[in-house]
């Protein structure tokens, strides 16, 4: 079992840039990660996901080009970097553990989520 811990999350005028962290308490390279995101009144979205080894990554298609997910095993840490934010990224962003095949964008594909870091863009 793992324990995922969000932060990085705060206010930023759009265009700017965040990066976004995710702890885990075990051993985070057992799992692909992933990043979702949610805003009052919408289903939760996916946004991105990395393979354990890193070599892998996805990405939805609003925010490719824009955010890069990445990952420091040594460190039990995936990241999102988050650049040139529009206030459509506006949401509750989460971190999410998977033990698949292969990084999924399907929410239940994960077994393990973070408690949520808020993400605000103002315009």
């Amino acid at each position: 079992q793992v324990q995922l811990v969000d932060s990085g999350g705060g206010l930023v005028q759009a265009g700017g840039s965040l990066r976004l962290s995710c702890v885990a308490s075990g051993r985070s390279s057992k799992y692909d990660m992933g990043w979702f995101r949610q805003t009052p009144g919408e289903e939760r979205e996916f946004v991105a996901a990395i393979s354990r080894s890193g070599g892998i990554t996805i990405y939805a298609d609003s925010v490719k080009g824009r955010f890069t997910i990445s990952r420091d095993n040594a460190k039990n840490t995936v990241y999102l970097q988050m650049n040139s934010l529009k206030p459509e990224d506006t949401g509750v962003y989460s971190c999410a553990a998977a033990n698949t095949v292969y990084p999924t964008s399907r929410q239940s594909g994960y077994d393990y989520w973070g408690q949520g870091t808020q993400v605000t863009v103002s315009s």
